[in-house]
């Protein structure tokens, strides 16, 4: 089955669902069912790039109405409008996938990923998905900051500003922490592209846009007890880590080894 255009699988996945729901959540049927063999690497985002045009561009014609911040419903009256006119709008949401930059400050983060999932070299291979079935971002060139756990407790806050998180963190195996630390979370500056290409860092920010993502970096990373939200204004995806392949090789690897010394 040929893949759906975005918008036409949004729409079925709203109508089978008969409910809000949350523009990730969407993402998440959309490539459960199949809909779409292509996602590329920011499903969640494109998904929420696509309803924000359709709203933003065509008011109350468009398919989808927003009822709370992330949740969606079908438009009734803009569907019949539209199968009265069979108007499509498959060129403008192309515009929308090609021309995806959505975030602000911080564009994304990964919390308490494994060093053990990461084969560490000077270019080390950080992998990371927006969600299941989503295609793997490399972040190793990402810029911002860092922090490494010893099991739940932080142990060094760091930056990647002339050199980058791959090898920011590959330093950290060689270095008086190598032995210190088993987790690490990361926030970063660069937007990730549709096609999981991380992209040029803004010249400038403003105050009120930094501040409360500074806010928000803190609240996310450490987990204040008295603070009643998370982040709520880190405007970023978190990206869930991906095993690197080369480390699941090592491991065939070093088993066939056993196996020849063991019938020597």
């Amino acid at each position: 089955m040929a893949d759906l255009t975005w918008r036409k699988a949004i729409e079925k996945v709203l109508s089978e669902s008969g409910s809000a729901m949350h523009y990730k959540d969407i993402a998440e049927r959309v490539v459960a069912d199949g809909l779409r063999k292509h996602v590329g690497a920011t499903p969640g985002a494109t998904v929420s790039a696509q309803l924000t045009f359709s709203i933003n561009k065509k008011g109350e014609r468009s398919p989808f109405v927003r009822v709370r911040p992330g949740q969606y419903l079908l438009n009734p009256a803009a569907q019949m409008t539209s199968l009265k006119k069979g108007k499509t709008t498959s060129s403008s949401v192309a515009s929308v996938d090609d021309a995806e930059e959505q975030y602000d400050i911080v564009t994304s983060f990964g919390m308490y990923w494994q060093r053990a999932f990461v084969d560490w070299k000077p270019k080390s291979n950080i992998l990371g998905m927006q969600q299941i079935g989503a295609e793997p971002v490399n972040f190793q060139d990402q810029l911002g900051i860092y922090l490494l756990y010893d099991g739940r407790e932080v142990i060094y806050v760091g930056r990647t500003t002339d050199r980058p998180l791959g090898r920011r963190l590959n330093e950290h195996t060689a270095d008086r922490l190598s032995t210190r630390w088993d987790r690490f979370s990361w926030f970063g500056l660069l937007p990730v592209s549709d096609k999981g290409v991380l992209g040029k860092q803004p010249g400038d920010y403003s105050g009120p846009k930094v501040i409360p993502a500074l806010e928000a970096i803190l609240i996310e990373a450490l987990e204040p007890r008295q603070n009643r939200k998370r982040g709520d204004d880190l405007a970023a995806v978190e990206y869930l880590q991906k095993q690197d392949p080369a480390i699941d090789k090592k491991r065939k690897k070093e088993l066939f080894d056993d196996y020849l010394r063991s019938i020597e």
